[in-house]
């Protein structure tokens, strides 16, 4: 919120600092200010000007004016002008030869359009007071004298404060709240606005106003008759409502504004004269429309709280008012009709989000506003418009509804103390809450030990709990003041097994160029039929989510490829063509026949029983590594031309992972969507599988808009089994002996088959089993083919003899003779 400093002076008893000290103080309060907004620079002669005569000037492209201004008491300069908001005999501001305005605009006579301009007659952006550069600054008349010094009347020495206010400190959206605020924080004492208005007592309504929906907890109605709508606003209020953002409009809607930054209570005011019949606050029917007054016709939903009369709707409650009584400036006075209410923020807020209609009084609503504000506030606009615009109040006043009850609270006097670890001087507690406006009692606990029953103030229904005091207490006095002690850390085993396990996944991959990325673990539902999944599958059984932050992938993910793809194509299309990515997370995999959730209450600790329900209620979230490949896996240069990716090396990527876990996987032939049925691995541990590898398939590279051969790999993680007690390996100090063999086998047994039938026939001395070369052609016959395989052969305690190591290899071959009908081939 944006704030002049004058204006806060006027409800704080000492003076304000500099305008950096008085950001300062506001900081130490808790809030943060996003600029402080220096007084615009300019020099020169700016003076009041008055409107002698306007001529038109004809045969140009745009409306042209030739003014005739009086700048002093025996002199007039003529001046071109192109704005159209201003007549004869209006106040302007004129910037004479020789001013120089906000970014160095210097203004000097010169001749444009056949006359020679001896000044500008300025707009509000131009002196750097606003932002309406529409038309010129014109001013209430009396406001001054043609020639008197402008710089003094526009208040263009005061400084304004743009202050972030937190979302639970809706009272300081407000003059009222955050002089407040500063008063507390220089330690000064404090006026308040709303007790400087005098609010009668009143049994005589001023209008019939019926509630019938809880939304609108109270309503007061104020009339003033006989207003001149045409009347401008003084120029202090014109003033103050520049500083803080607002364009001035005309007297009745910059009084409502006006009072609304001043006390914080949003207003509305009605031509009574359009009224028809009794106000009601109620809820919206189907089909029901408004005309709000931006001109728009907004289809109402029943959620929607409206004010209505006998029309129908003539408001949407706490947003906008309708355009069917909306005051204009006609001919001869009206009758004005003041709202001030108090609304449920829920409501609101939702109101203004649905119909995509922020506006300031919404802001406050939603933040809830003083309920004891609405009689104050609408007297307070009463008078304002009396004053400036003519009229009398009507006799009367609508109090419907009433403010709810402040329920007090109790809380130990040295809770504070506790918290913060600080021994405050004796009586802050009771002080600070006191400044905060809460109503404080001295009283003894069960315990015996002195504490406080305190009041919480009407403007602040965020204070329901002891917690909440002791925030008040330790923020006012000054958060800096508390120690930064870090508590002793327990002491620990470090990281557990899994996590181990994970940390040990990810660096390898990283360590083997794959690049670490975090997708959205979000899907949608279309992706499925990209994979070419069946209808029957697995993974097309998700979680949806109720309120996505994306509409179009509204479904947690079961796998994450969907994410990873996603992340692959995103940067290919920034220019990366070589792309290999990983990532660990957790995918969500609900029951096939799930546990309904219970709702515990929050009265106490859930049951053992509900606890067993809600982690049975949950679904599965397994931890998953997934990794995508795409281009050149070997890039080209003097060295070579390169190799593009291939499937193989998606199953060394999942081979990769398996050995960091502490696992040797098995790869076997597989089918399985979306990868390549003659290209895919189903990854085992034993004969369990844990995961695919391989490359995607045409149509699924195709429909999301791949590189050609994309590979991938992903594997349940959770799934493969940890072992604590892993022992260190043994390395023989001894040489080894290599052997190869080439075996001849179906050409339907797959590569892992025949090497496990080899480690088990070559015992203990057998090290590892390579493949390194295959073979199909006709010297071995149709339907076989020819499997060549290094054998390694190396004894823990001695140096192994060739005798030792051709019997250990005729042992193993013997073994894949025996189970898989294989032949040594010649």
């Amino acid at each position: 919120m944006r704030v002049p400093l004058s204006w806060l002076s006027e409800h704080v008893a000492g003076d304000l600092p500099t305008p950096e000290e008085t950001g300062d103080a506001f900081v130490r309060v808790g809030f943060e200010i996003e600029e402080v907004i220096e007084p615009p620079s300019i020099t020169g002669p700016i003076v009041v000007g008055l409107v002698r005569e306007i001529e038109e000037l004809t045969g140009l492209k745009k409306p042209i004016r030739w003014c005739q201004v009086q700048v002093g008491p025996d002199q007039t300069n003529g001046i071109i002008c192109g704005a159209r908001n201003f007549a004869v005999g209006d106040l302007v501001v004129v910037s004479l030869p020789g001013a120089v305005l906000p970014g160095g605009f210097a203004i000097s006579a010169r001749k444009t359009y056949g006359h020679t301009s001896d000044g500008m007659i300025a707009s509000s952006k131009e002196l750097g007071i606003g932002a309406d550069h529409a038309g010129i600054l014109v001013l209430p008349p009396g406001t001054g004298e043609p020639g008197d010094d402008a710089m003094p009347l526009l208040g263009l020495d005061d400084t304004v404060l743009d202050i972030n206010v937190n979302p639970d400190r809706g009272y300081c959206f407000s003059v009222r709240g955050l002089a407040r605020e500063i008063a507390t924080a220089l330690g000064d004492d404090y006026t308040d606005p709303a007790a400087r208005v005098p609010v009668t007592e009143s049994l005589e309504a001023a209008w019939p106003v019926t509630l019938d929906d809880p939304g609108c907890l109270r309503f007061v109605a104020r009339r003033v008759d006989g207003v001149d709508p045409a009347a401008p606003a003084p120029w202090w209020m014109q003033r103050r409502l520049l500083a803080a953002g607002m364009r001035p409009i005309s007297l009745v809607v910059d009084v409502t504004n006006y009072v609304m930054l001043e006390l914080g209570q949003p207003l509305h005011a009605y031509d009574a004269g359009k009224l028809k019949g009794d106000i009601v606050v109620r809820r919206a029917a189907k089909g029901e429309k408004l005309t709000t007054l931006d001109d728009a016709e907004r289809s109402l939903d029943p959620d929607d709280l409206l004010i209505s009369d006998d029309s129908g709707p003539i408001g949407l409650a706490g947003v906008m008012g309708g355009a069917s009584t909306e005051i204009s400036a006609g001919e001869g006075p009206i009758d004005v009709l003041i709202e001030a209410a108090h609304f449920e923020p829920a409501v609101i807020a939702r109101a203004a989000r649905r119909h995509k209609l922020p506006s300031e009084a919404s802001k406050r609503f939603e933040r809830t506003v003083d309920p004891q504000l609405p009689p104050v506030a609408a007297e307070r606009a009463a008078l304002l418009l009396v004053e400036h615009g003519g009229g009398t109040i009507a006799a009367g006043r609508t109090d419907a509804g009433a403010a709810p009850a402040i329920a007090p609270v109790r809380m130990p006097l040295d809770l504070p103390d506790r918290v913060a670890g600080v021994k405050y001087k004796p009586g802050a507690t009771v002080t600070r809450l006191t400044q905060v406006g809460c109503t404080v009692e001295l009283a003894t606990g069960d315990d015996g030990r002195g504490g406080v029953v305190a009041t919480p103030p009407s403007w602040r229904p965020d204070l329901l709990q002891p917690a909440d005091l002791v925030e008040e207490v330790l923020r006012l006095e000054g958060f800096d003041v508390i120690p930064s002690v870090l508590p002793s850390a327990p002491s620990g085993h470090g990281l557990t097994p899994t996590q181990l396990r994970r940390r040990a996944v990810s660096r390898s991959l990283a360590e083997n160029g794959y690049v670490e990325v975090l997708p959205f673990p979000f899907v949608d539902a279309r992706t499925w039929d990209a994979f070419g999944l069946p209808a029957d599958d697995v993974r097309r059984r998700t979680v949806r989510v109720l309120n996505p932050l994306d509409a179009e992938r509204a479904e947690l993910a079961t796998t994450l490829l969907p994410g990873l793809l996603d992340m692959l194509a995103r940067n290919r299309s920034r220019g990366l063509t070589d792309v290999a990515l990983y990532t660990l997370g957790q995918v969500v995999l609900p029951h096939r026949n799930p546990v309904p959730m219970p709702e515990p209450g929050v009265d106490s600790r859930p049951t053992d029983a509900e606890i067993a329900q809600i982690e049975a209620a949950l679904p599965a979230q397994p931890l998953h590594v997934g990794a995508v490949l795409a281009g050149a896996r070997e890039a080209r240069g003097w060295w070579g031309a390169g190799r593009a990716v291939s499937w193989a090396d998606a199953v060394d990527a999942a081979l990769l992972a398996g050995r960091a876990a502490g696992v040797e996987l098995r790869v076997e032939k597989a089918e399985l969507a979306p990868w390549h049925p003659g290209r895919c691995a189903s990854l085992r541990v034993g004969d369990f599988p844990v995961g695919h590898a391989g490359e995607l398939h045409p149509k699924v590279v195709e429909a999301l808009g791949l590189p050609a051969r994309t590979c991938a790999m992903e594997i349940d993680l959770d799934m493969l089994p940890l072992d604590e007690s892993r022992p260190a390996p043994r390395i023989s100090p001894y040489p080894p002996i290599a052997v190869d063999v080439a075996l001849v086998a179906a050409d339907d047994v797959p590569v892992a088959t025949l090497a496990d039938a080899l480690v088990d026939g070559g015992g203990e001395l057998l090290e590892d089993v390579r493949l390194f070369d295959v073979y199909a052609g006709e010297q071995v016959g149709e339907g076989k083919r020819s499997l060549a395989y290094t054998l390694r052969f190396r004894a823990p305690d001695r140096t192994l003899t060739h005798e030792e190591a051709n019997a250990a290899r005729d042992a193993a071959v013997a073994v894949a003779v025996d189970r898989h009908q294989a032949a040594l081939r010649a």
